[in-house]
Parts: structure tokens; C-alpha cells; sequence
């Protein structure tokens, strides 16, 4: 019998396969469609984006120009702009606000055929660092409540540009999935005065099912009530509550599992379309003792249709054990 799972963090439910579970072959990965014209991301068509916010160039150079490694540029069609005043109002009993945010885009390499997988653990070293650069500054923008730095890989997982880029949106208010994710561990802590992703990292220790890699400051695992099929966590070992703080130190094993586990699935499940998310705490200046950083990835290999939409459940066909199996024996 297949079994109904909880995820103890956010309460939701998802059934999952253990009868008969699906294996990496059984997926029909959706490819890139060919893309034509000239890509915006790449060397010498700089000029094609607005101008860079910040980029890393060894030995210096002019903004806008070639010769950089990563570069982190304003989105050429943001979804929220960061001119203006909130302007928060009410109309009757609806309420709304001005557009207002940042959408920016980190180019993760100068190189068109190359992911984020392919790199060398000192490229992606400055990919990490982009992303904790941005974050701390656009915190001190007082409108913005939210961080959210995203990937989109592949174009059923949302990538509009082949090349490999990430995203960061800060948000003047903080998003309904993340206040859900605050309460669950907030309730947690309350009744039990521990983080309750410290204690996940601590039962899967003991179970030894569900870990997938580790280094010395991060680990990643397939988590118990896993919502898709090869989904995977990295989080610190260390209790840190917000992704900005992270450490000099840490970019480097951050770093090298985060490749590792985007390497181990693109051998794996034939480099399959992903989204990987950063969860971190809302814009504050203290590191909070019932919340834990972390970055989910969810590889897209099933389709979200009417019954998920419908009840809030999801249908996982590959237990989180089996897929932490596979995902170990690949050779990388």
C-alpha cells in the first residue's frame, strides 16, 4: 500500500509510491526547444543587457565589458521595479500596492554550454558569493521584507534564455509560502524549544536512509515527505536562520555539495529541467533560533495537474529512499 506522508515543517500531505516506485529511466525529461539568435548572456554582447549592478573580473576592467566570470545585471523585464513607493492602499475590502521590488539576474558564466553542474567548485564559489552580495545589500533597502534567489533550469522548469543564469527578487512583503514554513517552525520550537530542522538533520543521522552527500559544514538529503520525485535539501549542519550571514568559510562547502548534487542528477536523470530555491528567514538582524536555511532543489519530472491544485496534495512516485539510493551510486 502506497503511504500519506506529512512534512512536519509546512503540515502538508503527500502520498507516496512505495508499492511499485518509478526509477530514473521511467521519466520523460522535456528538452530545451533550439534557441535562435544572438544569446544576451554571453561574452561580448554585454551591451545587450541593462547595465551590470556588479560582476567579478580578475584584475579588474570596465563595467559592460568582457573578461568577467559572473556578472548580476538589472532583469530586462522585471517582474517588480525598484523606483517608487510602495503606496500601500485599500480599495473596499481588496487591498494593493505599488509594483515595487528588485528582479535581478546573476549570469553564472561567461560560457553558453556550460551549467551550473559543470563548473569548477571556484566558479560556482562566485556564483554563492553573488548571491550573499546582492542579498546584503538589497537588505538595507528598508522597502523590501524578502529575499527570494532562485534558479530555473531548463525550459519546462521556466528558463526563457538557455544560458545558465540564476534570479533574486526582493519583495516588499514577505511571500505566503515562507510565512507558512516560519509558522510551522515557529510552532515547533514553541512546544518543543528546538529548531525542528536541526532535529530533522539529527533523525536522519540516526535513520541513515535519507542522506544523499555531506562535507564539512553542509549535508544533503531527500526529505521524508519528499513533494517530488529525486527533490533534495542541502542545509548547514550549523543553525543559522539567514542565508546573508553566511560565513567566509562556508561559501566554499557550499559551493562544492551544491555542485556535487546538481552533478550527481544531471548524470542521473539525463539533465533533467530544475528549480532550486534558497529558503531563508525574512529581512531581519538577528539570527533566529526556530529557523534554518536551506536550498530545496526539485528536479521536474512529473507534471502538477488537477488533483494537486485541488487538495494541496502531492503524488511523489519515488519514495525519498529509493531516490537517495540512486542518487548515491552515481558516479561522479
Amino acid at each position: 500500500m502506497d503511504q500519506l506522508r506529512r512534512d512536519p515543517i509546512a503540515g502538508r500531505w503527500v502520498i507516496v509510491n512505495t508499492d511499485n516506485p518509478s526509477d530514473p529511466g521511467e521519466f520523460e525529461i522535456e528538452k530545451n526547444p533550439e534557441g535562435k539568435g544572438t544569446c544576451p548572456f554571453c561574452y561580448g554582447n554585454e551591451k545587450m543587457t541593462p547595465p551590470e549592478i556588479q560582476a567579478h573580473r580578475e584584475g579588474g576592467g570596465q563595467p559592460d565589458s568582457s573578461g568577467w566570470s559572473t556578472r548580476v545585471v538589472p532583469n530586462k523585464f522585471p517582474a517588480l521595479r525598484i523606483e517608487g513607493n510602495i503606496d500601500r492602499q485599500g480599495l473596499g475590502m481588496f487591498d494593493m500596492s505599488n509594483g515595487v521590488g528588485a528582479h535581478e539576474v546573476i549570469i553564472e558564466t561567461p560560457d553558453h554550454s556550460k551549467s551550473l553542474a559543470d563548473l569548477m567548485d571556484h566558479e560556482v564559489e562566485k556564483v554563492i558569493w553573488a548571491y550573499r552580495d546582492r542579498s546584503v545589500d538589497l537588505r538595507g533597502d528598508k522597502r523590501f521584507k524578502y529575499i527570494l534567489i532562485f534558479k530555473n533550469h531548463g525550459f519546462s522548469a521556466g528558463a526563457s534564455l538557455p544560458h545558465s543564469h540564476s534570479q533574486l527578487i526582493a519583495l516588499p512583503m514577505v511571500p505566503k509560502n515562507v510565512k507558512e514554513e516560519l509558522v510551522g517552525a515557529g510552532s515547533y520550537y514553541d512546544y518543543k524549544d528546538r529548531c525542528i530542522f536541526c532535529d530533522i538533520i539529527a533523525q536522519e543521522y540516526q535513520e541513515q536512509e535519507r542522506i544523499i552527500c555531506e562535507n564539512e559544514r553542509f549535508l544533503c538529503i531527500a526529505p521524508y515527505a519528499s513533494r517530488f520525485p529525486f527533490e533534495s535539501w542541502i542545509l548547514p549542519k550549523e543553525h543559522h536562520s539567514d542565508f546573508s550571514f553566511i560565513r567566509n568559510e562556508d561559501v566554499i562547502d557550499l559551493s562544492r555539495i551544491l555542485k556535487e548534487v546538481l552533478l550527481r542528477m544531471k548524470k542521473l536523470l539525463h539533465d533533467p529541467p530544475y528549480n532550486f530555491i534558497i529558503h531563508t528567514s525574512a529581512i531581519e538582524h538577528r539570527d533566529r533560533e526556530d529557523y534554518h536555511w536551506h536550498i530545496e532543489i526539485m528536479p521536474k519530472l512529473v507534471r502538477i495537474a488537477g488533483f494537486e491544485w485541488g487538495s494541496g496534495f502531492y503524488i511523489n512516485p519515488t519514495p525519498p529512499e529509493v531516490a537517495t539510493r540512486y542518487l548515491k551510486e552515481v558516479s561522479i
